[in-house]
Order: C-alpha cells, then sequence, then structure tokens
C-alpha cells in the first residue's frame, strides 16, 4: 500500500508528489498521458511560486529559460495607455513578482525532481476509471489493471475535467463568468519586438499578448463564439491576427488552441481520504495569472498537513486544507471576473466611456492598487492579525553564509525571534520547539556572530518594527501560524501546533506500508 496516490502529473502533482517524496512518504503518480503533455497552457507564476520551486531545487535550471517582467501594460484599441501595474524586481518572497515562462521548461525540470526520488512512482499511460473508499485507505482503478492501487491517501490533481471529481460526485459553484479565447502559441526565431504583458481593450478584438519565456509569445483573442474556432484556427487567418506584431520570418506558429475561461469552485475539496487540487477543485479567468499560483498553494498547503497525518496526527486537519484555500481562490477568482470585465468590454460606447475614465485617472497621476491577496481562511492559525498571511523572506547571514533566509537556514517550521535587543527564548520553550520539530532562530544586530542571526536586508527587522511582535511562527508553506507580543507566551503558540501534529493516541492505520 502506498502512502499517497497522485492523480495527475501536471505541475500541481509533480509538486504534490516531489514535496511527499521528499518528506519520505511512498507515492504512486498515475497520469493518463503516455508522456509529458510538452505543449504550455500556463504562462506566468509569481514569486511565492518561486519560492516553492526553489524549496525544490529548480529555481537556478529555471531562470535562464524565464523572462522577469516588470509591468502589464492596458491599452484601448487606438493604443492608449488604460493602465499600467508595475511589479518588482524583488518582491516580498525575495524573487521577482512576476515570472513569465514556457510551460514545458517547467515541467521538466519537476521531472527531474519527481523521478529522482526512489521512493516515488510514476506510472504514465495510466487512466483512472474508478476511486472506492476503504477501510484501510482509497483504491484506485487504472484502465487495463486488475489490481487496484491502494494507497492511504489520494490527491486528484486531474484538472477542471477532473474525473476524480465527477466519481464522488462533487458539484461545483459557477460564477457565470466564461468566455471562449483562441490561444495562439509561438517559437520565436528571429528578432521580435512583441510586448511582453499587454492586454489590448478593443471592443472589436479583445487581445491578450504574453511573453513565454525568451524565445516563445502567446496571443489570444477573444471568439464571438466557440463555434468560430474550426475557421478561426486555420494557419493563414492567425498569421492575419499577429500580422501587426510579427511574421513568418521571426516565428513559428507551434498550437492553436480554443479555451474557455471558467470561474468555478468545487463544492467539496475533500471526500474521506481523497483530496481535489488545482484546476480539479478551481478554475479562474486568467487576467491575473494565478491558475497555477493556486494549484501550487494547493499542493504547499497539502503537503505539511499529509504529512502530519500519515505520521498519526488526527486527520482532522485535513479539514483544515479547504477552510483555508477556498477563502484565497474566491478572493482572487472575484478580482480576476472584475477585470476581465473591463478588459473583455463589447459594446463600443461602453468601452469608450471606461477609456476616458481609466486615461483621466492616469492623467491625474492615479495608479491602480497594488495587487494584494487576502490570507488564508480559519485553520491551524491563531488569531493574531498577522497569522494567516505570508511571511516575507529577506536575505540574512548566518555562521558566515549569506542568502535568502530558505536558503541559508531552511526551511519548514520556523520560529524567528526579534534579539535585537539580546531578549532569547528560553529553555523550556525552546526545548518545545525541538520537539515539534520547529527550528528556533533569533534575529541580531550584529554580524559574523556565532549566534542568530543577521537580517541583512532589512526585512525582518522592518517586520517586528511594524507588527510589534516578538516572535512570529511560520509553516513549510510560507504561511504564518501565529505570533506573540511577549516571549513569555511562546509556549501557548506552540501549542496551537502541537494540538494539530502531535499523534493520536490511536493511529488511524496499522501495519506496514507495503507497495503492492
Amino acid at each position: 500500500m502506498y502512502d499517497v496516490a497522485v492523480i495527475g502529473y501536471g505541475p500541481v502533482g509533480m509538486v504534490t508528489a516531489a514535496l511527499l517524496g521528499r518528506a519520505g512518504h511512498d507515492v504512486v503518480v498515475l497520469e493518463r498521458y503516455p508522456t509529458l503533455y510538452n505543449l504550455p497552457r500556463a504562462a506566468i507564476f509569481d514569486d511565492e511560486t518561486m519560492r516553492t520551486f526553489d524549496r525544490l531545487g529548480i529555481s537556478g535550471g529555471l531562470l535562464p529559460t524565464l523572462h522577469v517582467q516588470r509591468n502589464y501594460e492596458w491599452r484601448n484599441g487606438a493604443g492608449e495607455l488604460l493602465i499600467e501595474h508595475d511589479f518588482a524586481a524583488v518582491g516580498g518572497q525575495g524573487w521577482a513578482e512576476w515570472y513569465m515562462m514556457y510551460q514545458p521548461y517547467l515541467e521538466d525540470a519537476l521531472d527531474g525532481v519527481v523521478r529522482g526520488l526512489e521512493n516515488v512512482e510514476i506510472r504514465m499511460d495510466a487512466q483512472v476509471t474508478g476511486v472506492r473508499s476503504t477501510s484501510h485507505g482509497v483504491d484506485v482503478q487504472v484502465e487495463g489493471d486488475d489490481a487496484a492501487v491502494s494507497a492511504r491517501y489520494v490527491v486528484a490533481c486531474d484538472g477542471g475535467n477532473s474525473f476524480t471529481r465527477g466519481a464522488l460526485g462533487i458539484g461545483q459553484d459557477d460564477y457565470g463568468f466564461s468566455e471562449p479565447w483562441m490561444v495562439c502559441d509561438f517559437h520565436l526565431t528571429g528578432a521580435a519586438d512583441i510586448p511582453k504583458a499587454r492586454q489590448v481593450c478593443d471592443p472589436g478584438q479583445p487581445i491578450s499578448i504574453i511573453s513565454l519565456g525568451p524565445r516563445h509569445h502567446r496571443f489570444s483573442f477573444m471568439l464571438d463564439s466557440a463555434d468560430s474556432f474550426p475557421v478561426e484556427r486555420e494557419p493563414d487567418r492567425v498569421w492575419a491576427r499577429v500580422a501587426a506584431y510579427v511574421d513568418r520570418e521571426q516565428a513559428e506558429l507551434i498550437r492553436v488552441a480554443t479555451y474557455t475561461f471558467r470561474s468555478l469552485v468545487a463544492d467539496r475539496w475533500r471526500s474521506g481520504r481523497i483530496l481535489l487540487a488545482g484546476d480539479a477543485a478551481h478554475q479562474m479567468p486568467p487576467f491575473l495569472g494565478q491558475g497555477m499560483c493556486s494549484g501550487i498553494r494547493d499542493a504547499q498547503n497539502l503537503a505539511f498537513k499529509l504529512d502530519a497525518v500519515l505520521r498519526d496526527a488526527d486527520d482532522a486537519l485535513l479539514d483544515t486544507y479547504q477552510s483555508e484555500r477556498e477563502p484565497h481562490v474566491r478572493a482572487i477568482i472575484a478580482k480576476g471576473i472584475e477585470l476581465g470585465r473591463v478588459q473583455t468590454m463589447r459594446d463600443p460606447v461602453a468601452a469608450a466611456e471606461r477609456d476616458a475614465r481609466l486615461i483621466a485617472q492616469r492623467e491625474a497621476n492615479g495608479h491602480p492598487d497594488k495587487m494584494r491577496f487576502p490570507g488564508l481562511g480559519p485553520g491551524l492559525r491563531d488569531e493574531s492579525p498577522q497569522a494567516g498571511h505570508l511571511m516575507p523572506q529577506g536575505r540574512v547571514e548566518s555562521h558566515g553564509s549569506e542568502g535568502l533566509f530558505d536558503e541559508v537556514l531552511g526551511r519548514g517550521f520556523v520560529l524567528l525571534v526579534d534579539g535585537r535587543d539580546g531578549a532569547a527564548l528560553d529553555a523550556s520553550a525552546t526545548e518545545m520547539a525541538a520537539g515539534l520539530g520547529v527550528a528556533v532562530h533569533h534575529l541580531t544586530n550584529r554580524r559574523l556572530t556565532t549566534e542568530g542571526i543577521t537580517d541583512v536586508g532589512g526585512v525582518y527587522g522592518r517586520w517586528f518594527d511594524e507588527t510589534g511582535r516578538a516572535a512570529v511562527l511560520w509553516r513549510p508553506d510560507f504561511y504564518i501560524l501565529g505570533t506573540s507580543g511577549v516571549l513569555s507566551d511562546v509556549p501557548s503558540l506552540l501549542d496551537t501546533l502541537a494540538i494539530a501534529v502531535e499523534p493520536v493516541q490511536a493511529p488511524a492505520i496499522v501495519g506496514e506500508r507495503i507497495r503492492p
């Protein structure tokens, strides 16, 4: 019996398998296609997602294949600038806020990580045809196999048309916002001056233009009806659409697909020992570039909780997955719909009014609000104001080594104490943290010290100064579990974690873990 069966081997399934495999669990991956998909779908990811990729050891290899985008502009049909969103070269998670990518390169990198884990088995060309809960876990039926694949838990990352979700009879909340688009991907073979990130807000033809890294580009065209796709997909018609930006001497057309953007959230993300992640749990419009990012957040959230449950923590911990993630997802969907409706106005009169309003705002030196996502919903966190929000990552120095916090000091559960005034956690609290697997670090003002860490970039000192807290505990998914205003309250903070992750008296599963 495997610990976890992961259904689907796109980026979300890959990250889920990699995180669980690295935690020491026996994982089987079931992918319906015989090979990696090898065509781009997602195009963008953010600094939080890059922090996850860095955790998996692929950030350095990925960087040459990526384009760091510093702005995202919206222009009307006449080319006038309506909105320009700015993105930092170094964001709150220590990485650039916006990366443009060619997805096959990412999948190759993730696949290399997963295949390097001896305790993870990948079965390609394995179409799942049934899932059945048993007294000991879940039996997964694969087409053509007589014996079911048995696992203690299943994570279904099988996409928007999820077989698993349908087999479980789980409904979806439909926001009613869906649009047919034609997606055209190009491999650049010569020099071409193409906008890297532009929404063309033309009521006659809304267009999205996005870089897919240094050598690829995507043009997406809103269609009046999906029925027009068979005609519009003809190569000559596609080249005519992009003629103002690129020609056949500069690029090769490698993919034309129709895609209806939807806005859906599954009613339940958990059914006993089966959990949905990524597009199987939620689908969102593409205007914020957060579809894949949201799925990677699911994987991070689930992985450390499943790790605890597989080590005999109460599996009620898994109920916090949807309660935490769903509010975050719904907020992104709502914002994406808001932006999408502005961008895709087809009424010329309404579009002209929109243009006049947005141009006036720019002329008045108005800037669009910075895109900020909400924190987590209720779950594994305390009630402090900072709980449930991302903990920023900065550069630190410790024992002569300098770099990003994760790279210098490691990952997992981390308790950071503000020790700039000499304050230190007492021995009993330190011992309690160690018993829970929590790494304790003290922030100091000294460099090249043998004790504590130095805040090279000032990120952590600013955080402590702004919040007035004495200590902060964050989780393996980089979200804050809780904070303490005084160090004497740290044991109570640690109790919040202990209650959730310590083994229950009677483990849910007794016996050997044997692969079939």
